[in-house]
């Protein structure tokens, strides 16, 4: 998980505009990251790409803070 923590955390910031030191894992998009909708589309992108994964939108359904879509990812690459 740390791998991905890391890789994720990379991509947040470059894709957010964030600080490395606000990404994490109890961090909230909406609330501590300021994403909105078409922000956490670009990293869902974004973390497709890095990951080599594909994230069907009903699978985002309650995906509101870093640790519970690190654990997506992590679920996705097997």
């Amino acid at each position: 998980m740390d791998d991905t923590f890391d890789r994720f955390k990379k991509c947040a910031v470059e894709v957010l505009s964030v600080d490395a030191d606000q990404v994490t894992m109890d961090a909230s998009f909406a609330d501590d990251l300021d994403a909105d909708s078409l922000d956490l589309v670009e990293l869902v992108m974004a973390l497709e790409e890095e990951f080599d994964i594909s994230v069907d939108e009903d699978e985002l359904e309650g995906i509101d803070d870093v640790k519970s879509a690190v654990a997506l990812v992590d679920s996705k690459r097997g």
